[in-house]
């Protein structure tokens, strides 16, 4: 059992992972307040459009290591959802700053049910991917 390249790149992937789990409880959280009421607006999307470009960093980081890697199917695993990072964040409402959501149309019943899914699939998604880079690394450490 030696510990190689592929190894600790899931060891970073599954740090990284956790903090974006964190992310998406916390945006979760954050919706449903939204939906009951609890928090404005306008304090609300000033709490989740920061976390918008650090968890976009990390994902694609992770999966940069993982095509340094030769992880193929990690990265197979993860395309989808930094295609729609992309595509989310040049599709995003005319803002100032950097960030997702635009306090005037948040409370929208449409989009805050759209949101609150996105945050429940993404961490469904990076949940999966949690333990996937854990028997990843588990593979890697011992087929080297």
């Amino acid at each position: 059992m030696t510990f190689n390249f592929p190894a600790c790149t899931y060891i970073v992937a599954m740090i990284t992972d956790a903090f974006l789990l964190f992310f998406s409880v916390f945006h979760v959280i954050a919706f449903d307040e939204l939906k009951n009421d609890s928090k404005n607006p306008i304090d609300q999307c000033n709490s989740l459009n920061p976390l918008v470009i650090p968890e976009y960093i990390l994902h694609f980081f992770s999966n940069l290591l993982f095509l340094f890697g030769g992880q193929w199917l990690s990265i197979a695993i993860n395309v989808p959802l930094m295609a729609y990072h992309i595509s989310k964040y040049r599709n995003r409402p005319a803002m100032s700053g950097f960030g997702l959501y635009d306090p005037t149309s948040i409370m929208n019943a449409d989009k805050l049910n759209r949101y609150q899914r996105e945050g429940w699939i993404k961490l469904a998604f990076y949940l999966f991917s949690f333990f996937y880079y854990l028997y990843g690394m588990i593979r890697a450490l011992i087929t080297a």
